[in-house]
């Protein structure tokens, strides 16, 4: 995708970005697009550390997990002019996943770190956000093979961390964690449906696992 196709927005009155080094924030402005973003994120390794690092701690690590890679995600959008939004998705028997979402000529698109293959990247397309959630249901599954994905948050601008230093501090940011955990949700499936689920097959599991990492004992 093009810049030139993307509707980029320059904050104004905005220097929250500006807590970066100078340095930093030219590798942020040089992914330029959402896309380029994604594929920063991709080129980390995945990694399982019970961590919540800030965007300045994942850039010089050079690793992220979920919430991680979704922090990142929000500042590096910030950067080259997107509001910094993060998008829960709630599971029943199975973790949650967070994902960066923005706004593209009036869509929804995302941009996420994940363990399994299908549960990164969304063009702008979608026209609500519940169908950017809808469209990660899919896919989104635990180990046993169950369909898990209920519910979704209305996005977070991260803005509201900036006192807290939510991009850039050596300290751990649960706080934004925290808070997705604390705000509403709403259902994907109406009540009944998820009866008649059925369990992911075996050949979507395997494609869906590429690159799977698991915790050693």
């Amino acid at each position: 995708m093009h810049a030139s196709r993307i509707q980029i927005r320059k904050a104004s009155n905005n220097n929250a970005p500006f807590a970066f080094t100078a340095s930093e924030l030219r590798t942020l402005r040089a992914l330029k697009t959402p896309a380029g973003i994604q594929r920063f994120l991709d080129n980390m390794p995945y990694h399982l550390a019970g961590t919540a690092w800030s965007p300045r701690v994942v850039l010089r690590e050079k690793t992220a997990h979920c919430l991680e890679g979704a922090t990142f995600a929000a500042a590096a959008l910030r950067a080259i002019g997107f509001p910094p939004l993060l998008l829960d998705l709630e599971a029943d028997r199975d973790t949650d996943h967070v994902i960066a979402v923005f706004k593209s000529r009036g869509h929804w698109g995302a941009v996420a770190k994940s363990n399994f293959a299908g549960c990164r990247y969304r063009e702008p397309v979608y026209r609500t956000l519940r169908e950017l959630a809808l469209s990660y249901f899919p896919i989104y599954f635990n180990l046993r093979g169950e369909r898990t994905l209920r519910r979704y948050s209305r996005p977070v601008n991260l803005a509201r961390f900036d006192r807290l230093n939510w991009m850039t501090s050596e300290k751990p940011i649960w706080f934004v964690a925290e808070h997705l955990c604390d705000i509403p949700h709403f259902r994907l499936l109406k009540r009944g449906l998820e009866k008649n689920l059925t369990r992911v097959d075996a050949r979507t599991m395997a494609s869906e696992m590429v690159g799977h990492r698991k915790k050693t004992l």
